[in-house]
């Protein structure tokens, strides 16, 4: 029997109350449309033509997920979230937009991230991820050293990694983590480059809540 020990989960719960019946229904149709392989992929493959593919790690709802896909109907998104009740949140959003370059990866994020080849990506958003905020839960944080190394492998020469948090440990910790990677370049060359949301960002109802203990904190990067 091996002795490796499967990784420790970034997420909570995997579901908090009874999933919509419409939405159930899409969970059963729509959801094995979108999947992507459980093999190894290049993200071209999903969606020929495509002149870039993204990632959004923990999509929540999948909101911003959806609103970026709508934004941007040629380029190819891929979404990864746990939580049942957020997978088919965000089913909706896709069924209701008829989103056609959208793939949704129902479980964790590292284990769709390991399928994809080198540089296959130009964006990666993690946005409001699980803060975990107990000191002995912070090695469940989706940002740790070697979650880094897989952004900056799938990352493309010069693809953008935004992670935004309004938890100010967690921006501390992750600061400190991407920053030590020399693949990743901060771009941030003045405070309000930070504290005020990108022009391309996209805000939450979720967002909106401000359910952290700080103003939300924008991390853009750069893969070297």
């Amino acid at each position: 029997m091996s002795d490796a020990h499967p990784p420790l989960r970034s997420y909570g719960r995997l579901k908090t109350r009874t999933i919509k019946p419409r939405q159930a229904a899409l969970m059963e149709t729509l959801l094995p449309r979108l999947r992507p392989p459980a093999k190894p992929f290049d993200p071209q493959t999903l969606m020929p033509g495509a002149p870039e593919a993204w990632l959004e790690i923990g999509f929540g709802g999948g909101e911003h997920m959806a609103a970026q896909a709508a934004r941007r109907p040629d380029v190819l998104i891929l979404g990864a979230e746990p939580f049942q009740n957020g997978v088919a949140s965000a089913l909706r959003h896709i069924d209701e937009q008829t989103l056609t370059n959208v793939r949704v990866h129902d479980g964790d994020a590292r284990e769709l991230m390991a399928l994809m080849p080198d540089a296959s990506l130009t964006r990666i958003f993690v946005l409001f991820p699980d803060p975990w905020p107990k000191a002995r839960h912070n090695k469940r944080r989706i940002v740790q050293a070697q979650t880094v190394a897989e952004f900056a492998r799938l990352l493309k020469p010069g693809g953008r990694l935004r992670f935004v948090s309004d938890r100010a440990d967690y921006i501390d910790w992750s600061l400190l983590r991407l920053t030590a990677n020399p693949a990743l370049r901060w771009t941030a060359e003045r405070a309000n480059d930070w504290r005020a949301p990108p022009t391309d960002h996209i805000t939450t109802r979720y967002e909106e809540k401000r359910l952290g203990d700080c103003a939300p904190v924008f991390l853009d990067f750069a893969r070297t």
